[in-house]
């Protein structure tokens, strides 16, 4: 085989992998925009107190889509596209991200963590697909710690992990606000208004996203100084927590508006983003 033979199948072979890649990775944010936007969509029925009996989690949102006409496919649609979104976030812990820092340890690292946080999601909707129903987010919440706190230095593992969960979710929300996201997006033919509406969607999706994150993690904290796994709360009991703040419903309201916007940015991600 000559040079450029080698040359040839070896750009050919790149610009296969790179496809593959984009491939996965927009088809995994359109279903995390499915998801985030149900869930948001429920969690606003809660703040009016018309959720129905349905709890603003993955498990409620599959419910939700399980009504629709051919909800079984959209349902399995959604478990194959969070698949396609453990294989991106897999192949950026192994070969790096888009970008010039993509090679970092800290960005493989919280590639393969996410890939981690999506695998599970995506077991849990692929269960749901094939008719193994689940548990809800809460119960779950509560037994893993329960079953976490029995381990030797369970108390600050779980500990540990809470702590984990809320700062994530302080630096989610300390990145939208700065726009972080906007080193990621290939806009250059995009107009000026748009450009805008993906910086609101961003915002605020994200401060609500981290505000989530940063109150899930701060129950398994208190779950862990108690040494009580029912102080631990999954998706819906933390976003039902902030109805009894003293802002009341309006907060969850709130909160639940900016996880539907995160469904949307969510949705230009697979359309702007750089991968």
């Amino acid at each position: 085989m000559s040079g450029g033979e080698a040359v040839s199948r070896g750009t050919r072979a790149a610009s296969s992998g790179g496809t593959l890649r984009e491939v996965t990775a927009r088809t995994g944010l359109v279903a995390r925009g499915v998801l985030y936007g149900l869930i948001g969509v429920l969690a606003v029925r809660v703040a009016f107190g018309g959720d129905g009996g349905r709890e603003a989690d993955r498990q409620g949102a599959l419910q939700e889509l399980s009504d629709k006409p051919l909800g079984s496919v959209l349902i399995w649609a959604v478990g194959i596209g969070l698949v396609c979104l453990v294989l991106w976030q897999l192949s950026e812990a192994v070969f790096g991200a888009a970008g010039p820092d993509g090679d970092k340890p800290t960005k493989r690292l919280a590639s393969a963590g996410r890939c981690v946080f999506y695998a599970v999601a995506a077991f849990s909707v692929l269960v749901f697909a094939s008719g193994g129903g689940g548990r809800s987010g809460d119960e779950q919440s509560r037994d893993m710690t329960a079953k976490a706190l029995e381990l030797p230095a369970g108390q600050w593992l779980v500990g540990a992990v809470g702590l984990g969960v809320a700062v994530a979710g302080v630096v989610i929300a300390v990145q939208a606000a700065r726009c972080r996201f906007r080193k990621h997006l290939a806009m250059g033919g995009a107009s000026r208004g748009t450009r805008k509406g993906v910086d609101f969607l961003g915002v605020s999706g994200g401060l609500a996203r981290g505000a989530v994150f940063a109150a899930a993690g701060g129950f398994a904290v208190y779950a862990a100084l108690r040494y009580d796994p029912g102080q631990a709360k999954g998706l819906d009991d933390t976003l039902r927590s902030f109805a009894l703040t003293p802002a009341g419903p309006w907060l969850l309201l709130a909160v639940a508006v900016g996880l539907v916007l995160f469904g949307a940015f969510s949705w230009a991600m697979a359309r702007w983003r750089e991968v």
